[in-house]
């Protein structure tokens, strides 16, 4: 434990860069999920093959073959290098977001068609529609996945070391070839990993439950902070516990 305490700016350094990969693949990911996941719902060939032709590539594609395309490959086609961490930001992403599509595109046509055919009878637009009536409803659809997405972009950020990036991976491998403590180097590694992902999903629940209010669902047991900590799924009518 002293090992860890008189080390902890490092891996306080390196949790930062973590979590500032995965806010900005996060960001890029949700971009990418919310355009081309409505594009896929659009009843036109043209945007569906778009859509289709983006989930493919990038979610058959490792994140960390990406990865090293983005910091190796791409400069010796291009002529410009990308700074690693925009390079890794890029990869997750990017894959992130494919898979994110799919879980827009899924929500969107999971909206009752009736609702869908009453706007159109009212009259309004497409994207009058999307904005005040589809979007919504799936928006809450949306977020359980998105979570548990986010979640998986954080983890995929560990490999971002191999390209030169100083995360909380790097950190520990450095502790490692400098102390010869190999468990406690990496416990401190997993700890931060640990407490990130706590916030990130402690995060997303409390969206969850904000979009569940919004549409007038009251989430089971209540709203405040005690309910916050317990898993959306859980029943407060004396259902059976996982």
């Amino acid at each position: 434990m002293q090992f860890l305490i008189e080390r902890l700016p490092l891996y306080l350094d390196g949790a930062w860069v973590t979590i500032q990969l995965t806010l900005g693949g996060s960001a890029l990911a949700f971009v990418l999920a919310m355009a081309f996941g409505i594009l896929g719902t659009i009843n036109h060939w043209l945007p569906r093959a778009v859509a289709t032709v983006y989930v493919e590539v990038f979610r058959g594609v490792a994140a960390l073959v990406l990865m090293f395309w983005m910091a190796f490959a791409l400069p010796l086609i291009t002529g410009f290098q990308l700074e690693d961490r925009f390079a890794a930001i890029l990869a997750v992403g990017l894959n992130v977001g494919a898979y994110g599509a799919e879980v827009v595109r899924a929500a969107i046509n999971a909206v009752p068609k009736a609702q869908v055919e009453a706007t159109v009878a009212l009259n309004l637009s497409w994207f009058q529609r999307l904005r005040l009536v589809v979007l919504p409803q799936a928006w809450a659809q949306m977020l359980p996945t998105f979570g548990n997405l986010i979640i998986e972009l954080m983890k995929a950020t560990a490999v971002a070391y191999l390209i030169g990036v100083v995360d909380l991976t790097a950190v520990a491998q450095q502790m490692r070839q400098a102390t010869g403590e190999t468990i406690v180097a990496f416990f401190g590694a997993l700890l931060f990993y640990f407490l990130i992902a706590q916030v990130l999903i402690f995060g997303m629940r409390l969206l969850e439950r904000r979009a569940n209010r919004k549409l007038g669902r009251t989430p089971p047991g209540g709203t405040g902070l005690k309910a916050l900590l317990k898993h959306p799924a859980v029943s407060g009518s004396g259902g059976a516990g996982i």
